[in-house]
């Protein structure tokens, strides 16, 4: 294994890290609520009465700020190794995994990791397990 110098970024994956913490431990505080995505765009699905506005204000921050960021540099070049029939399949899978474990990975893996959640916990280690296993299945193993 090598690993990829140039694109190797720890002070950047720190800062970033620190802001998704620093921003999730926020939300919490202020609002009483936890900065899980699915359950907030869950919620802009099945609205209810003055709990509109503060989720249509953080789906629009999450669109916002990779704007703001490419008025400042330039965007990263995509890459993406699967057609478009792996990728829906990836997508129906991630949603229904979300569904099964009752929030993302946002919700488990950032603010219920951060609070000591046993469920969000083992969601989490589900999460990345299941994530190995398709990395591994997909470089490793023959296509069939």
């Amino acid at each position: 294994m090598t690993i990829d110098w140039p694109a190797f970024t720890p002070w950047a994956a720190l800062a970033g890290g620190a802001l998704v913490g620093a921003a999730a431990a926020m939300f919490v505080l202020l609002n009483g609520r936890i900065a899980g995505i699915s359950g907030i765009v869950g919620g802009l699905l099945r609205p209810v009465g003055g709990d509109v506005a503060w989720r249509l204000a953080f789906v629009a921050g999450l669109v916002a700020a990779p704007a703001a960021y490419a008025v400042f540099a330039d965007w990263p070049a995509p890459r993406i190794d699967a057609g478009y029939g792996p990728l829906i399949v990836a997508g129906l899978l991630v949603g229904v995994g979300t569904r099964y474990a009752s929030g993302c990975t946002s919700g488990h893996g950032v603010c219920g990791l951060s609070r000591l959640s046993p469920r969000s916990m083992a969601a989490t280690a589900l999460f990345m397990a299941a994530g190995f296993l398709t990395v591994f299945a997909m470089r490793h193993l023959p296509s069939l």
